[in-house]
């Protein structure tokens, strides 16, 4: 990298990033904090290491050019997985996510997992671009990303699975899939999650039966419905090959997403476990477990709300200090964020995350290389994803997933991971006019 080529680094980009950084330390700091106004927690050093090595890779990366790692996305795609495997085998378990050790030191390698998968979806999208259809293309990168989603989930870390969901939407769209495959992907969740809630919301909130609800709990009734709704979809689908009429492919279209998110409800009532049920349901009315399960949503709603504009004060928080809030390093940092600092915090912290999106966007509209604007692609869809999610869930309009808030939340592998991010957008960024 030339020295000239430091003129070119997006600044704005990585400022953003840092104040987030620095944000994050500082209310690690005051959630370490007790009521007496002790510190009994030093989370936040490891965090101060973390971040300034994060810092440093991302710098790192800037310089290097990231070109020279598309023959390499692929090996990196197998290590992370042949890592997450063993994760799976001889992890630890620790606040419901596995970790690998090496001594002393905890790694999460479902987190760098998500920037390997992000390379070689990539590289794929980019390679298969003139030479196979949309339908393939569209059907091998779901593979690509179901091998770790599927790997992740029986770890079990379904908050970290679903962040690939958006990476492979945003992708996908990006890099010109038909939309008609990408619809039916996010319309195939939205039902299978509406599916899944009806039922838990009928026995749990409304504690009345309505037959027609409950028949999504019945094995025969799914059992016949998706039989039935397969024949419909075969039926159509020979119609439109002989006759090649469109309205027999939408028939075709629509009957293979309901049998889809039909089973896949079906067998979310399964194999879901207690815990993830009842995330579920405190989501739709915390009030079912105030004490249990509904406690962490009820904390930092309260939390939120006692900040109010400019809030209490940096170090004069209640929740926090008085340890109603759990979590509070990790899941909930905005939470204690938003309760001293108030609205006005909260708006700067949303304007941060709304600076790297659209410095983002602008990286990827403006690289001539469609591999590089892959990559972001990648990157704002996780960047975007993590947010709503984790700040939907502190609000308590998003259930409760243990998906961290990016360059904020306490943690070394999560930090990292959001830097490294950081760093190959400032790759492409100095090289965007580069063939």
């Amino acid at each position: 990298m030339r020295i000239r080529d430091f003129l070119e680094v997006d600044y704005l980009l990585l400022l953003a990033a840092l104040t987030l950084e620095i944000f994050g330390i500082l209310f690690i700091y005051s959630s370490g904090v007790s009521s007496e106004g002790i510190l009994i927690s030093s989370e936040y050093r490891r965090q101060i290491i973390w971040g300034a090595t994060g810092v440093i890779i991302a710098l790192v990366i800037t310089l290097i050019d990231y070109r020279r790692i598309y023959d390499l996305s692929v090996y990196f795609y197998l290590g992370s997985m042949i890592l997450l495997v063993l994760t799976l085998v001889f992890g630890r378990i620790i606040n419901g996510t596995r970790w690998l050790r090496f001594g002393s030191i905890g790694i999460q390698t479902s987190e760098f997992t998500k920037i390997t998968t992000i390379l070689f979806l990539a590289w794929y999208l980019d390679s298969t671009k003139r030479s196979q259809k949309d339908f393939v293309r569209f059907i091998i990168s779901c593979v690509i990303v179901l091998i770790p989603m599927g790997i992740i989930l029986l770890q079990p870390d379904l908050g970290t699975a679903l962040v690939f969901i958006p990476i492979l939407l945003g992708m996908s769209f990006i890099a010109g899939i038909s939309r008609r495959y990408i619809i039916f992907l996010g319309l195939y969740i939205v039902f299978a999650g509406i599916l899944l809630v009806l039922p838990l919301w009928q026995t749990s909130i409304l504690q009345n039966t309505i037959p027609v609800l409950s028949l999504l709990t019945n094995s025969r009734f799914i059992a016949i419905s998706c039989l039935a709704m397969s024949l419909i979809a075969a039926i159509a689908w020979l119609g439109f090959i002989r006759y090649h009429k469109r309205y027999f492919y939408w028939i075709c279209y629509m009957a293979g997403m309901l049998v889809l998110s039909t089973g896949t409800s079906f067998a979310a009532q399964k194999v879901l476990k207690e815990y993830q049920v009842m995330r579920l349901i405190v989501f739709m009315d915390p009030n079912v477990d105030p004490r249990g399960s509904g406690w962490h949503i009820i904390q930092s709603i309260t939390a939120i709300g006692s900040g109010g504009v400019l809030g209490k004060g940096y170090l004069q928080g209640t929740q926090s200090h008085y340890r109603f809030l759990p979590e509070q390093s990790t899941d909930f940092i905005f939470s204690i964020l938003s309760e001293e600092w108030g609205f006005l915090g909260g708006i700067l912290v949303f304007a941060l995350f709304l600076i790297i999106s659209l410095r983002l966007i602008r990286i990827m509209r403006i690289t001539t290389d469609a591999f590089g604007s892959y990559i972001i692609a990648g990157l704002v869809s996780m960047f975007v994803f993590h947010f709503f999610i984790n700040v939907g869930m502190t609000m308590g309009i998003m259930p409760i997933t243990g998906i961290p808030l990016m360059f904020m939340s306490y943690g070394g592998s999560a930090i990292v991971t959001a830097m490294t991010g950081i760093g190959l957008a400032m790759s492409i960024h100095v090289r965007r006019y580069m063939h």
